[in-house]
């Protein structure tokens, strides 16, 4: 029969707590929804749980029971960060995890197909609350066959534990006492009443009266302990981490490029963790260096966000403030994500993904340290030849762009400065050759000739003349390239002039 294990970390945020706080673990102590004199206290440990001190209980009439109470509240988001971390770590003994959507720090793995990798069951439980136990996480551990029995029973044991067969398992589960399991404190109080303190002394009322008299959630509880109901087990497969990989094209050490390239590729992480309705949490960096190892930074916001200026802004310090011992060869950007707020992601969906005045501030720069002749647009002017019908002149702003609603796209034709000769001989136009390299391939199709001859003056300061005489073809290749090529009828060759996007 198939093996499944549950993994029930006993109050969990309590958990999370104390190891925010270890000076508070010989201290009573507490989890509050609020941390105010009426906040509701969520979980308390044995030393709160002595004092006097229960769940439900506000936080005033708890400190009056225990002076030494400490409490705190244990966010959402920080919870579901280790649940996931959690859940990485119990794929190192199984590759199907499920996490508890209502009850935090419970998940069920299949143990089925381990035998090779472990010598047995009671091995396998063992190595995984061994691992919690090294994260300094309280667990219990416990394999059986069916999901709700599995859990039940983890809710009420410590440790290991393998159960053999079914009938030992059912065993076991009739003697869990209610109180263990997540139920409404009204239905617990109601069963005991009537002196139904464990699953097994409830499994002996009949099913049928059973919603009449207690409700609903009585009647799933009486259904998934005696096996009436399916119960599934629905791993949760892991997301793909929000990453990228970049190989600069020369080994880079400049601290500035190297913030340009990695702002270059941010925008599209944060997009991914927006739409998976996160904020950067952390963003981890790492170079390959040049004769050196490799290096990794992570960078850490105050709190998650989806501010690409302020993680910016952090990367920048830390590559001031520790410069790469070598060049890079390679970076890698991996953002880890937390459950972003609903102002954080509106923010970040509403905000332009251009801005126009920082790019009119980034060319300021560049005119004042290499030269107003650096920044340069193309004009259009009349000429007869495709390399005269344009000219550079000088750019003092970006304007703001219109772009056209619908239409057909428009093709842009770019040319070389200097046309590359090819080496090739057309006699009845392209034929099938190759035209520049393997990648591109043979010519399929082609559209031409245009044909430009004549004498043109190629200076409009000089008064010689020097004879033309072009054949313009454009040209589709098997790689789905339209190349602009010409023969040039004074030289005897063919050029290409440019490609068409």
């Amino acid at each position: 029969m198939e093996r499944l294990a549950c993994i029930d970390l006993p109050e969990f945020p309590l958990q999370l707590l104390l190891s925010r706080h270890p000076e508070w673990k010989r201290l009573p102590a507490a989890v509050v929804a609020q941390d105010k004199p009426q906040g509701e206290i969520l979980m308390v440990s044995p030393e709160a749980r002595s004092a006097g001190v229960l769940p439900g209980m506000r936080y005033a009439a708890a400190l009056s029971l225990a002076a030494d109470l400490r409490v705190a509240e244990v966010p959402a988001g920080e919870v579901r960060i280790e649940v996931r971390e959690l859940a990485g770590l119990l794929r190192r003994f199984s590759p199907e995890v499920e996490i508890s959507r209502e009850e935090p720090g419970v998940f069920w793995v299949n143990a089925a197909g381990l035998s090779g990798l472990f010598s047995s069951l009671d091995h396998w439980a063992h190595e995984i609350r061994a691992a919690l136990t090294a994260r300094e996480r309280r667990a219990s551990v416990v394999v059986g066959f069916r999901r709700f029995a599995v859990y039940a029973v983890a809710r009420g044991c410590a440790g290991a534990l393998v159960l053999a067969a079914p009938d030992e398992e059912e065993a076991v589960l009739r003697r869990v006492p209610l109180s263990v399991l997540a139920i409404d404190p009204r239905l617990r109080d109601a069963l005991a009443k009537l002196a139904i303190h464990t699953l097994g002394e409830f499994l002996r009322l009949p099913g049928a009266a059973i919603r009449r008299r207690f409700g609903d959630e009585a009647s799933r509880l009486h259904a998934l302990a005696s096996g009436d109901t399916h119960d599934p087990f629905s791993p949760d497969f892991p997301v793909e981490p929000a990453a990228c990989t970049i190989v600069p094209e020369a080994p880079e050490g400049d601290s500035v490029r190297l913030l340009f390239t990695i702002g270059q590729h941010l925008h599209p992480l944060l997009a991914i963790l927006a739409a998976r309705r996160e904020a950067l949490r952390e963003l981890e960096i790492r170079f390959l260096l040049e004769r050196q190892e490799a290096r990794t930074d992570r960078i850490r916001p105050a709190d998650p966000t989806l501010d690409e200026a302020l993680v910016l802004d952090l990367v920048q310090l830390r590559l001031e403030g520790a410069p790469l011992a070598a060049s890079a060869t390679e970076i890698g950007l991996t953002a880890h994500g937390a459950p972003a707020t609903p102002q954080q992601l509106q923010l970040f969906l509403e905000a332009p993904r251009r801005d126009l005045d920082a790019a009119n501030r980034a060319l300021a720069r560049i005119r004042a340290e290499l030269g107003e002749e650096t920044v340069v647009r193309a004009r259009l002017t009349e000429g007869h030849l495709p390399e005269a019908r344009f000219t550079w002149e000088p750019l003092s702003h970006l304007p703001e762009a219109r772009p056209r609603a619908g239409g057909t796209p428009v093709l842009v034709r770019r040319h070389y400065v200097r046309p590359v000769p090819l080496d090739m001989r057309l006699r009845r136009g392209p034929d099938g050759r190759l035209i520049r390299d393997l990648a591109c391939g043979p010519a399929v199709r082609w559209w031409g000739p245009y044909v430009f001859s004549g004498e043109w003056r190629l200076n409009s300061g000089e008064h010689d003349c020097s004879p033309i005489h072009r054949r313009y073809y454009f040209l589709e290749t098997q790689g789905g390239d339209v190349l602009w090529v010409y023969y040039d009828g004074f030289r005897r060759r063919w050029f290409l002039h440019g490609h068409v996007e």
